[in-house]
């Protein structure tokens, strides 16, 4: 049973961060290239040192990095490219696409 469990939550947490990926690069794509950079700098630096640096709050930090892997996760699932200006033309549809 504890097999069943574990692939419920892992599916539970694949969609969870498809939607929060697909929600923040609808609602915001002229963020999404900061936030990547910002999470790739989280995750070369670490969570302490980076909310160090940048004088904000760890869990903002952590936030931003969550966020970050949500975007990869959604565009890598959906097919998405990115151009210069965030999410390319090729994002038809929004979220609820596909």
């Amino acid at each position: 049973m504890a097999s069943d469990r574990e692939g419920l939550i892992d599916v539970a947490s694949h969609s969870t961060m498809y939607a929060i990926g697909a929600y923040f690069c609808d609602r915001h794509p002229e963020l999404v290239d900061d936030v990547l950079a910002d999470a790739d700098a989280i995750e070369g630096d670490g969570l302490r040192r980076w909310a160090a640096r940048e004088d904000v709050a760890v869990q903002d930090a952590f936030e931003t990095l969550v966020t970050g892997l949500a975007i990869r996760f959604y565009t890598a699932l959906a097919g998405e490219a990115f151009d210069e200006g965030g999410i390319g033309a090729s994002s038809s549809g929004g979220a609820g696409a596909g």
